[in-house]
């Protein structure tokens, strides 16, 4: 295991661990891509208009881009993506140690859940494509009222796992999600590279990995 990009490993250890799915534990990027890319097509919005949406749901995201267009339009539009993105799996997998940390905390016995921006059916189809064991608890945007970048997904997520939020790690791949980490007030926020540089996941996260192989593990849970 290797030492943060940035940050210093806190005095303290974690009696729990909440991932974020896309660009953490699963590669889905070029699926995502071209989702949006047809999407964008269909809908006449300029792609340009999606920088920065990584990490959010996808009708907050709607609901930016198309914000002068009727509330129809906007539900008629995420209806459609919703049908393009559970069409392409193509290319989604496992990223670098996700099986094995899923390994990890079981045999530990750690707490541990996903909480993703994708809705409930999308998460599970991705989460199959990269041929991940799918742990007991899964928050998805269908479960909250309002996604990330709002506390609601990880103070549920540590509340499935019978955990208050500051005993939780999050684990994030987006700036989003950080934020979302924080307003719930997560104990602990690391960021793991794929999606979005180091310099930016720095500015929320209190450690930065190169992946969640990278993270040390058993030096930040109580359990271990």
């Amino acid at each position: 295991m290797s030492a943060p990009l940035a940050g210093a490993l806190p005095d303290r250890a974690f009696a729990g661990v909440l991932f974020d799915m896309d660009g953490t534990l699963i590669d889905s990027t070029p699926a995502v891509v071209r989702s949006w890319l047809t999407w964008c097509e269909e809908v006449g919005v300029e792609p340009a208009a999606l920088a920065g949406s990584h990490g959010r749901t996808s009708m907050n995201t709607i609901l930016d881009v198309m914000a002068d267009r009727s509330e129809a339009e906007r539900l008629a539009a995420h209806a459609r993506i919703r049908e393009i993105e559970l069409a392409d799996t193509e290319g989604v997998v496992a990223l670098e140690g996700a099986r094995e940390v899923f390994e990890l905390l079981d045999g530990l016995g750690v707490p541990h859940a996903i909480v993703t921006s994708c809705e409930h059916e999308l998460a599970g189809v991705r989460i199959a494509a990269a041929g991940l064991p799918r742990p007991t608890v899964v928050v998805t945007a269908s479960d909250v009222s309002h996604g990330k970048p709002g506390p609601e997904p990880y103070v549920l997520g540590a509340s499935r796992i019978g955990l208050a939020p500051g005993d939780c790690l999050v684990v994030e791949d987006a700036t989003a999600g950080l934020v979302s980490g924080r307003a719930a007030r997560a104990g602990g926020l690391v960021a793991v590279l794929g999606t979005t540089p180091v310099e930016v996941l720095a500015r929320d996260a209190d450690l930065v990995f190169e992946s969640v192989a990278s993270v040390p593990w058993r030096t930040l849970l109580a359990r271990a």
